[in-house]
C-alpha cells in the first residue's frame, strides 16, 4: 500500500514562476550560472548558491543556513506563497522533442521507502546521503521532487485529464524549450479517489532521485528518534515526489568512454574481445546497436559491432540481462581493468540523447581511446531488478522527464 498524500505547496506567483524555475545547480556551466544570477533576481539559483551575493564560495553548515535565509527572503518578498489547503498538483511537461509527461506532484512516505513499498534500482553513496540529509535538516524543504513511476491506472489518468480541462495555474516555457503546466487539485472527492488508487498499489518505483529519497529517509529516522511524541503524521515523514505512469517514462542509455586500453595494443584488445563477442568492422559511419546484448564500439577511427557469444555468458538474474552490467562484467572489468565504476577516472559517461558522433569526436580528440554504445534499459528491466533487490551499475539509465527546482516546494 503506497501512501501518497496531498500537501500545502509553497509556490512562486504566476507572474514569476518561469523566472524562478531552475535546473539542478550542477547541470549548469559556471558561465550559465553566473549569467542567470547576474540578470535574473528571481532564479532559484540565488537560493541554492547564497554565496554568490558575496562573491564567495560558501560550503557546509554555513551555506545551508544561508540557503534557508534566502528562501525566507523569497517568501517575505512575496515571490513564494503557500496554498491554504492540502492539494495534489497535476503537472505536465512537453519537451522540445514533443514528448509529453503527465503526473501528480504529491508527498510520499519515508516509511514506504524504508519498507520497500517504494522500490530502488540504484546504489547510493553513503557520504552523499549524509551530506544531503544535513542540508535538508537545516533548510527544511524539498524543492525538487523525486521522480516515481507507477503502473498505468485508468482512474488516476481520468482524474488528471479532467483536471487538465481547466485553466492551468502555471503555463511557462523554459530556455530549453520545455513547456510546463500545473493545475492545483483540491477537490476532496478527487483527492480521496487518488489516495485510494495508490493505496491499492503494492509498490511504486524510483525512476530518478535515489539520493534525494534516501536522504529524506535518513532525515525521517533522525527526526523520529528525537521526537518523543512522534505519531507518523509529522511533515518529516514525507518527501515530495512527481509520480507518473510507466508509459510516460522515457529511458535513454548512458554510453561509456574509456581513456586507455589497460596496456593492451589495439590488436591484443580485439583478440581478447573475440573470445566473448563476434566482432564486425562497420567502417567510419556511426553505428548504434539495435538489440539488447549488442554493443557498438569506436576505436582508432572505426566503428565496430559486438555481438555477445551467449554460450560464454550465463544469465542468472535480471541484473545479468542489463547491458550496462553485461559490458562491465565482460569488458570493462576483466579486460580494461575498471573495477570501480563510480570512482575510476579512466571512465566517463555520455547520455544516449547524444548521437554516436559524440563518442567518435571524444575518441578522435585523443582524450579517450575507445567508446561503447548500447541500447537503453526498459521499464520492465528496472522493475525486475528492483523486485529482486538488486542494484544497477551507476549511470545505467538517463530518464526523462528531468524536473525543475522551485516550482512546488514541500516544507517540513
Amino acid at each position: 500500500m503506497a501512501k501518497v498524500i496531498p500537501f500545502k505547496a509553497v509556490r512562486p506567483t504566476r507572474a514569476v514562476v518561469g523566472l524562478v524555475a531552475a535546473r539542478p545547480y550542477q547541470s549548469y556551466t559556471i558561465y550559465e550560472r553566473e549569467s542567470r544570477m547576474d540578470y535574473n533576481p528571481y532564479s532559484f539559483l540565488h537560493i541554492v548558491n547564497p554565496g554568490y551575493k558575496y562573491d564567495k564560495v560558501i560550503t557546509g553548515d554555513e551555506r545551508y543556513k544561508l540557503v534557508k535565509n534566502r528562501y525566507l527572503e523569497f517568501k517575505e518578498d512575496g515571490v513564494f506563497i503557500q496554498d491554504d489547503k492540502p492539494s495534489y498538483y497535476v503537472y505536465k511537461i512537453i519537451n522540445r522533442h514533443g514528448q509529453e509527461f503527465n503526473g501528480i506532484i504529491a508527498a510520499t512516505s519515508a516509511e514506504d521507502y524504508e519498507n520497500d513499498v517504494i522500490k530502488k534500482h540504484e546504489d547510493t553513496i553513503a557520504k552523499r546521503e549524509q551530506t544531503f540529509k544535513n542540508y535538508l535538516q537545516t533548510v527544511g524543504f524539498n524543492a525538487e521532487p523525486v521522480l516515481l513511476t507507477y503502473p498505468d491506472n485508468e482512474v488516476i489518468s481520468g482524474i488528471i485529464k479532467e483536471a487538465q480541462k481547466g485553466h492551468a495555474e502555471f503555463e511557462f516555457t523554459m530556455t530549453y524549450k520545455d513547456t510546463h503546466y500545473l493545475w492545483r487539485l483540491d477537490d476532496d472527492d478527487a483527492i480521496a479517489r487518488i489516495q485510494n488508487e495508490f493505496e491499492d498499489m503494492k509498490t511504486v518505483y524510483i525512476a530518478d532521485g535515489h539520493h534525494r529519497s534516501s536522504s529524506s529517509n535518513l532525515l525521517y529516522q533522525d527526526e523520529k528518534a528525537s521526537n518523543p511524541n512522534h505519531n507518523g503524521s509529522e511533515s518529516y515523514n514525507f518527501f515530495m515526489s512527481y509520480l507518473i505512469p510507466e508509459s510516460d517514462l522515457v529511458i535513454h542509455e548512458f554510453n561509456r568512454l574509456i581513456k586507455d586500453l589497460n596496456g593492451l595494443t589495439k590488436e591484443e584488445f580485439l583478440i581478447r574481445l573475440d573470445a566473448i563477442y563476434r566482432i564486425e568492422n562497420r567502417g567510419t559511419m556511426p553505428y548504434h546497436p539495435s538489440k539488447p546484448h549488442h554493443f557498438s564500439m569506436y576505436l582508432d577511427g572505426e566503428f565496430y559491432s559486438l555481438y555477445l557469444r551467449k554460450a560464454n555468458y550465463k544469465f542468472k538474474t535480471a541484473l545479468d540481462q542489463l547491458d550496462a552490467q553485461l559490458l562491465y562484467q565482460t569488458i570493462l572489468k576483466p579486460i580494461l581493468g575498471i573495477e570501480d565504476l563510480r570512482n575510476d577516472n579512466r571512465i566517463e559517461y555520455v547520455n544516449g540523447r547524444h548521437e554516436m558522433i559524440t563518442i567518435k569526436s571524444s575518441v578522435d580528440s585523443g582524450e579517450f581511446e575507445v567508446g561503447f554504445g548500447m541500447c537503453p534499459a526498459t521499464v520492465n528491466q528496472i522493475k525486475q531488478i528492483a523486485d529482486e533487490g538488486l542494484k544497477m551499475p551507476p549511470k545505467s539509465t538517463y530518464i526523462l522527464p528531468k524536473l525543475r527546482s522551485g516550482i512546488t516546494i514541500y516544507e517540513f
